[in-house]
C-alpha cells in the first residue's frame, strides 16, 4: 500500500500531477468539494483552510527583540545545533530551506542559501510568521502540526496560490517526557523534494531531536506522565515507553487524575456516560481493561483511585495558575482537554481549564500572553482576547494590524457594531 503521507507514488509524472491537482484546487475553490484524485490528507486540509483567501500572505507575528526572546526561551532552541548538523548541508545547497516552527505554526528559524531565502520572503516564509493552517492553509509544517504526523505537501497541493511553486516535507516534534507537541522541522524547496528520502529525513531529524531532548532530561523511573491536552486520545509515558489509550480509557484516566481522593463506580458512570441507568458491569469491564494497561499497583478500587506518581499536562496548567504563573500555564497548554470527548465530567473540566487560563491571560494584559492565547484553538475566535491584544499593543506594533483585522472579521461573523470593537468590556 502506498504511503499516504508521501506526495507522489513511484513513476508518477510530477508535471502531470501538478496540473491534475491544480485543476482540483480550482474546482474546490469554486464548488467547495475536492475530486477523489486529491490525497485524503490534502483534501481534509483544504476543507480546514476553506475560509482562507487563496491569495493571502501568512502574517508576521513576532519580530526583532520579541522574536529573539521567544526563540531563546523555546525548548527547540536546545536542539537547533542538531537541526543544523543534520539539515545544514541541504539548507546551504542553493535549492532548499530548513525551517523550525513552534506548536502554533510560528516560524522560529528559517535557514538556507540567501538567494532561496529571498524568494521565500516574498510569501512571508520568514522567522516570526504564522504558518499554521488557519493563517497559511495547507503546507507541510502547518499540516504536520494539524494532524500530528510527518507529511509532504507538493506544489499545487498547497492551498495558498503563492506557495504552490514550492514543495515541502515536515515532521512534528514532541516533548519526550510529556508528549506535548513542541513544533515541527521542515525542509522546503522545489518539486524534486517529492520523494521518500525527504520525508524520511525530516522524520529521522525529528526523532533525533526528541532523543536529544530526552537525554537532556533523564526519565524518572516509575513516574507516569499523561498527555491529554489538544488530543482526543491520551498518551501515557512509563519508563520511556509510549502508550496510547482509547477514548473511553482516556476519559476515565483524566477523571481519576482530577479526583485524586477517588471516585465510586456510580460517580464515574455519571461523569463518563451521564446516565444513572448504566449497568455497573459495563464500567467495571472498562476499568478492568484500564487496570491491565496501567498495572494493578497504579489503579485501585473501592473507591477507584490512582496511586504512585502520575503527572499530567492539564494538572500542570492548573498548578501553574494556582501559583500565579499564567505564562507557565500557557506554555504547558497545548489545546483543549480531550476535545473530541462529550463525557459530562470531561466537558466540565475542559471548560474549567480553558476558562481559568483565559481569565488569567486577560487579567495579565500582557501582549505576548494574549498573542499566544489567540493562537490556540480555544482563543482563535475569542473576540474579547483579540480586543485586549489590540489595546495592549502600541500603535506601531507589527502585530496590531493583524489583531484589528481579526477583530473586524469576528465582529462581522457575530454581527456586532464596529463602533464598539475596541471598547473595554463592562464589569
Amino acid at each position: 500500500m502506498a504511503d499516504p503521507w508521501l506526495a507522489l507514488e513511484f513513476g508518477v509524472d510530477p508535471a502531470e500531477r501538478i496540473a491534475q491537482v491544480g485543476a482540483a484546487h480550482e474546482a474546490f475553490l469554486a464548488a467547495g468539494a475536492a475530486p477523489r484524485r486529491v490525497r485524503e490528507v490534502v483534501r481534509r486540509s483544504w476543507e480546514r483552510s476553506a475560509r482562507l483567501d487563496p491569495e493571502a500572505t501568512p502574517p508576521v507575528d513576532l519580530t526583532d527583540d520579541a522574536l529573539a526572546s521567544y526563540r531563546a526561551a523555546h525548548p527547540l532552541a536546545r536542539v537547533l545545533p542538531l537541526f543544523r548538523d543534520l539539515l545544514g548541508g541541504i539548507a546551504q545547497d542553493g535549492a532548499h530551506l530548513m525551517a523550525v516552527c513552534d506548536a502554533y505554526g510560528r516560524l522560529l528559524w528559517v535557514e538556507g542559501h540567501p538567494g532561496v531565502r529571498r524568494h521565500a520572503e516574498r510569501m512571508n516564509f520568514v522567522p516570526g510568521a504564522l504558518w499554521d493552517e488557519r493563517h497559511a492553509g495547507t503546507n507541510a509544517p502547518g499540516t504536520a502540526l494539524a494532524v500530528d504526523h510527518s507529511v509532504q505537501i507538493f506544489a499545487t497541493e498547497h492551498f495558498i496560490r503563492p506557495v504552490q511553486r514550492w514543495t515541502c516535507a515536515a515532521a512534528p516534534i514532541h516533548d519526550p517526557a510529556t508528549g506535548r507537541l513542541l513544533g515541527a522541522v521542515d525542509i522546503t524547496g522545489g518539486d524534486h523534494l517529492a520523494n521518500p528520502h525527504s520525508l524520511a529525513l525530516v522524520r529521522a531529524t525529528a526523532r533525533a531531536a526528541e532523543a536529544q531532548l530526552a537525554t537532556d532530561r533523564p526519565v524518572e523511573p516509575g513516574v507516569v506522565t499523561v498527555t491529554a491536552l489538544g488530543r482526543d486520545e491520551a498518551e501515557l509515558r512509563v519508563d520511556g515507553r509510549r502508550i496510547r489509550l482509547g477514548r473511553r480509557h482516556s476519559e476515565l484516566l483524566v477523571l481519576l487524575l482530577h479526583h485524586p481522593e477517588g471516585r465510586t463506580g456510580e460517580q464515574l458512570g455519571l461523569d463518563v456516560y451521564g446516565d444513572d441507568r448504566l449497568l455497573p458491569v459495563t464500567l467495571r469491564a472498562e476499568l478492568s481493561r484500564l487496570r491491565r494497561v496501567l498495572g494493578p499497583e497504579l489503579l485501585n478500587s473501592r473507591p477507584y483511585r490512582l496511586h504512585g506518581t502520575v503527572r499530567a499536562d492539564f494538572t500542570t496548567v492548573a498548578d501553574r495558575l494556582d501559583q500565579g504563573d499564567p505564562a507557565g500555564a500557557l506554555d504547558a497548554y497545548s489545546g483543549p482537554l480531550l476535545p473530541g470527548s462529550d463525557a459530562p465530567g470531561v466537558t466540565r473540566l475542559r471548560r474549567l481549564i480553558d476558562g481559568q487560563l483565559r481569565a488569567a491571560v486577560l487579567a495579565a494584559a500582557d501582549p505576548a500572553l494574549l498573542a499566544a492565547w489567540t493562537a490556540t484553538p480555544a482563543g482563535a475566535d475569542d473576540l474579547t482576547a483579540w480586543q485586549a491584544l489590540a489595546r495592549a499593543l502600541p500603535v506601531g506594533a507589527a502585530r496590531r494590524p493583524l489583531a484589528l483585522a481579526r477583530i473586524h472579521q469576528l465582529a462581522t461573523e457575530y454581527d456586532l457594531p464596529r463602533a464598539t470593537l475596541l471598547q473595554r468590556p463592562r464589569n
